[in-house]
Order: C-alpha cells, then structure tokens, then sequence
C-alpha cells in the first residue's frame, strides 16, 4: 500500500515527466529515508530525484517574525523573533512551481498539520522547529490539538504572508479517516480519502481543517484517565 502523499507524487511525476527536477521529502529533523522506504512510498520515481534535507546546514533565514507575536503566542513564556527558515534549495533552486503535498490532520504541536507547517517546519531550520515546538508546548497542547486558527499557526501565517510569497508554491492537501468495513481493501492503507484540496493560499488549508476535524477528532466529556495508542511499525 501506498500513503497517499506518494501516491500524489507518482501523479504528480506521470504528469509534470522530465519537469520535475527536485523531490524533497519533508523530513524536519528526522532522519533521511532509505531506498527502501522512498521505493515503497514514491514507487517507480527515479531516486535520483529524490533531495535530503539537511536541518542542521542547508537552510536560510528568510525573515523573522517579531518578538510581540511569539510573545502573545507562547503565553508570554518566549520573548524573542522566530526565524523563518526554509532550505536553501527551495529558496534559490528557480523553480517554476514547488508543490507541497501532505495530509491535514490533528497535530499536537500545530493543532493542525501541515500547510505552510511542511515548508517552515518540514523544510525549516534547528531554530525555526525547536522554537515553534517549545511555544506550542508553553502555549499549551491540550489547548492546541485539532484547533486551525491558533497562536503559532499564526506565526507560521505571518511568515508565509511577509517572506514567502517570491516562492510558487501550490499546496496540495487530503484529508483521510479509518476506512469503513466495506471501504477497506489491501492498497488503502485501511484508510479512506474524504477530500483533497488544492490551492495557493490559508483557505484552502481552513477547508482542509473543517473536514479533518469532522472525520478525525472525537470530543468526549471528561478527560480520559488512560489512552493506549497503538503505531503501526511501518
């Protein structure tokens, strides 16, 4: 089975062919993927496309956001600028288009992942991921989780408005839930897609953030004493 963000990819590359120079999978800090994980991902794209983003040396501070704003966003706990970083190649690698790929759903630290998240974060710098994770956590992730319009989201959205708007991004956003029984087959990954959404601007993520939170978050009366979670190996 396919995740559906390489599925898009294997789209996108049948589509755009010898167009398609750079692929760089949104990694932040984690470790590059092996052959094997981008073969089972990205199927037959050659991996010679495929870019490692390095967090700790390929990345450029395109702007910062002021103070006032982290401030307000991390519960007055952070008085200092967040440094937009982007890798280097994204900022002068001249492409025509840069299509960003990924799944809307809740996210502890955002509230809701990806959108601009996959650039300033996926794509971002030590400084840009470690400050975004500790004004989520100072601003609190009980009170972030599944919310869209939220304090370091907006941080995220200033960045995009003053300091990307030279990239051509176009961003490309699904929303997917635990298939129903009949829905269920061996490539879906027991997952079903409830939407994709396309476009160049928050709105597209706001439409994105409506349905995920239909179809992925379950509010409960009381607070649960014990959750076991359960992640799947691959």
């Amino acid at each position: 089975s396919t995740p559906m963000s390489g599925y898009l990819t294997q789209v996108a590359y049948e589509f755009y062919g010898d167009a398609v120079v750079d692929i760089m999978p949104a990694l932040g800090t984690h470790h590059p993927m092996t052959k094997e994980q981008i073969e089972k991902m990205f199927g037959s794209i050659p991996l010679s496309l495929f870019r490692v983003h390095d967090w700790r040396n390929d990345v450029i501070t395109v702007g910062k956001v002021p103070a006032e704003m982290v401030r307000k966003a991390s519960a007055e706990m952070v008085d200092e600028e967040w440094p937009a970083q982007v890798n280097k190649l994204l900022w002068e690698g001249n492409h025509d288009l840069i299509l960003s790929i990924g799944q809307v759903v809740p996210h502890e630290v955002m509230g809701m992942a990806n959108y601009n998240k996959n650039i300033l974060i996926g794509v971002g710098g030590s400084g840009s991921i470690n400050l975004s994770h500790f004004v989520g956590a100072a601003y609190g992730m009980e009170r972030m989780m599944g919310v869209a319009n939220n304090p370091l989201r907006h941080i995220l959205n200033y960045a995009s408005e003053h300091f990307l708007s030279k990239l051509p991004l176009v961003y490309c956003l699904t929303v997917r839930s635990p298939a129903k029984h009949e829905e269920k087959t061996e490539d879906n990954d027991h997952l079903a897609t409830r939407g994709l959404f396309i476009g160049d601007d928050v709105e597209c993520f706001n439409l994105a953030c409506v349905l995920s939170l239909k179809v992925n978050f379950t509010l409960v009366d009381t607070p649960l004493k014990k959750v076991i979670v359960n992640l799947d190996k691959d």
